[in-house]
């Protein structure tokens, strides 16, 4: 059932996607028909109001340490406009029992966040917190929502029962017309089916709440609702974010790395179109390491075809951060 859930969203999908692509089709050949009589100063106003949009600060919900992206639009902003990838962290309201593609909230690097906030494209905001003292559940809402999913359970065992009759109804009227058959096992089957019919609770569907409050706030709630900034100013951490921020102003687009023993992976363009060139790893300037852990390093590289960049802040601001690229060549 699961399978032909799966196919028939991914068919859904598709006829979703080629819709809209005809759709936009359609449109560009009326904008094409009618840029004759366009009027100049139309366009000019929509231009400003789309720069304007895009000059807001976008919204970063702070949920304990963790900096997270609900909105569709500050998503599609930060990742066009700044270079932000972060990792979808989100279940899809469609397709919630799966975990190859995922849905909001964007979860944010620390740094990401961080170079977010110091260029003042961002506002912190509060997370959502329990209203019960000393986790205490409100006993009233709970037994409402026990209440609501007992009657969701019975009401979703009628419609299985009946569906249940439909099918045996339906085998019953194809063995008629068969004369070799007899359907007296199925006319059986049939009258003992409500006593004998059982609805198992796991197969039972819960509504997940995919709507968000609180994502939307006025200009004036925000110093209310502005969050404590938690991020370790540590030294790790301060080369950490020294060598985002130099990443990102050269251009590159920066994920995590944690997969591949490094900081970070970069790349020369968005990683929907390109892979990874570099793994950036960021130790301070005056560190100690054993040359097993370089060499671990230079053949990680080599086998998954990247090169390892260690990355140190300088002693003096004016050179800013030095890297130095590490590569295997053998055995000697």
């Amino acid at each position: 059932m699961e399978l032909e859930t799966e196919a028939d969203g991914k068919l859904e999908a598709e006829v979703q996607t080629e819709t809209i692509m005809e759709m936009e089709r359609e449109v560009k050949t009326q904008t094409e028909g009618e840029s004759v009589e366009r009027d100049p100063e139309s366009d000019t106003r929509t231009g400003e109001v789309k720069r304007e949009r895009e000059m807001e600060p976008v919204l970063v919900c702070v949920s304990g340490s963790t900096p997270l992206l609900w909105r569709s639009a500050d998503l599609r902003l930060v990742r066009e406009r700044m270079g932000i990838v972060g990792t979808l962290v989100g279940s899809l309201a469609r397709q919630p029992r799966q975990n190859c593609r995922l849905g909001r909230p964007l979860q944010l690097l620390l740094e990401e966040a961080r170079l977010l906030k110091d260029t003042g494209r961002a506002v912190l905001v509060k997370g959502a917190e329990s209203e019960c003292d000393d986790d205490r559940v409100n006993v009233e809402v709970e037994e409402s929502y026990t209440k609501h999913l007992q009657h969701s359970y019975e009401e979703q065992g009628r419609l299985a029962l009946e569906e249940k009759k439909r099918v045996l109804q339906r085998v019953m009227t194809e063995r008629f017309r068969d004369e070799a058959l007899t359907d007296q096992p199925i006319r059986e089957r049939l009258s003992s089916l409500k006593s004998s019919f059982s609805f198992p609770r796991s197969a039972m569907m819960v509504q997940l709440c995919t709507a968000r409050a609180r994502l939307g706030y006025a200009p004036d709630e925000h110093d209310w609702l502005a969050a404590d900034w938690t991020l370790p100013r540590d030294n790790k951490q301060e080369v950490r974010y020294r060598v985002y921020q130099d990443l990102r102003q050269q251009g590159y687009y920066i994920t995590s790395a944690g997969k591949f023993g490094g900081d970070y992976l970069i790349y020369p363009g968005d990683p929907l179109r390109f892979h990874a060139h570099f793994i950036a790893v960021c130790v301070p300037i005056k560190s100690e390491s054993p040359i097993s852990d370089f060499l671990c390093l230079a053949r990680l590289g080599a086998n998954v075809k990247k090169t390892i960049l260690l990355c140190s802040l300088s002693e003096t601001e004016s050179e800013g951060v030095i890297y130095t690229s590490i590569q295997w060549s053998g055995m000697v």
